[in-house]
C-alpha cells in the first residue's frame, strides 16, 4: 500500500487552525443562565405553555433565568411588519438569551405554524450577529395521544440549521391533558421527571458553553471568505 499523500493543496493556511484545549475560556458563573422559552399554541388551555411554565419555575430553581415570550399578537412571517412590537420583543429575547426551549403541540405529525412562525420572525443576522448561532437548545412536545417524537425530531433539525447546540436529552408528554391539575401544576410522573431532567442538562450545557460559543462556531469556509471580501476592499482599484 502507497503512503498516504497528507498534503492539502485546498488549503489556505492563513485560515486554517489546529484546535487547541487552549482555546476554551475559564468557566465564567457572573450571571445565571439566560433561557428563552417558546410555546406553540394559542388555545386558552394550552398545555404545551403550560409545559414551558413549569420548565420556567424548575429553571429558576436550578439558577436560571428564565423568560418566556408570549405569541399572541405577532404577525405572520413576510407580512412586512418587521417593525411590530411583537416582532420587536421575539427578536430582543432571542439574541439576550444563551440558551432556548421549544415546547410545541405535535400537530398533523409536526410542529405547529405558532412555533414555526416564531422562529421565522428571526433573520439569519440582526446588526451583523446570528441571533441563534452557539446557543444552547432543548426541544420538548406534548401530545394529546400516545407518546410521539415527530415534532421533538423535527425541533432538532430546525435547531441545527439555526446553528444552536440542541443538546442530547430531550421530553415528550403523552395525553397531555391527563398531566395536569386543575390549577395548572403538572403532576408527579415520569414525563415531570424527564422535563427535570431535560432543563438540568440544558443549564449544564448552558454553562459549559459560556464564554465559548464564538469559540467553538469559528468556521475555516467563514475565515476564508472573510480574508477574500477583505482582500478585495483593501486592492480596489476605484473608490
Amino acid at each position: 500500500m502507497s503512503a498516504l499523500d497528507t498534503t492539502l493543496p485546498n488549503i489556505d493556511p492563513a485560515q486554517f487552525q489546529r484546535p487547541a484545549a487552549g482555546g476554551f475560556a475559564a468557566p465564567d458563573d457572573s450571571h445565571p443562565p439566560r433561557i428563552l422559552l417558546l410555546y406553540g399554541s394559542l388555545r386558552e388551555v394550552s398545555y404545551s405553555r403550560k409545559v414551558v411554565e413549569e420548565a420556567s419555575r424548575l429553571l429558576i430553581a436550578l439558577g436560571a433565568e428564565p423568560r418566556i415570550f408570549d405569541p399572541r399578537g405577532l404577525p405572520q412571517p413576510d407580512s412586512g411588519e418587521d417593525q411590530h412590537p411583537k416582532v420587536q420583543e421575539l427578536r430582543e429575547l432571542m439574541v439576550w438569551s444563551e440558551g432556548q426551549v421549544w415546547c410545541s403541540p405535535e400537530r398533523h405529525g409536526a410542529m405547529t405554524g405558532i412555533l414555526k412562525s416564531q422562529i421565522d420572525w428571526v433573520p439569519l443576522n440582526i446588526g451583523g450577529v446570528r441571533p441563534t448561532q452557539g446557543k444552547t437548545l432543548a426541544v420538548m412536545q406534548v401530545s394529546g395521544g400516545s407518546q410521539s417524537f415527530n415534532a421533538v425530531n423535527q425541533m432538532r433539525v430546525l435547531g441545527r440549521w439555526m446553528r444552536m447546540f440542541t443538546i442530547p436529552n430531550q421530553s415528550s408528554v403523552a395525553k397531555a391533558f391527563m398531566e395536569f391539575e386543575e390549577g395548572g401544576r403538572m403532576k408527579p410522573s415520569p414525563y415531570y421527571n424527564r422535563i427535570v431532567d431535560v432543563l438540568e442538562e440544558l443549564v449544564k450545557f448552558t454553562l459549559l458553553l459560556r464564554g465559548n460559543k464564538e469559540y467553538l462556531v469559528d468556521r475555516y469556509s467563514e475565515r476564508v471568505e472573510s480574508a477574500e471580501q477583505l482582500s478585495q476592499r483593501v486592492n480596489q482599484r476605484s473608490i
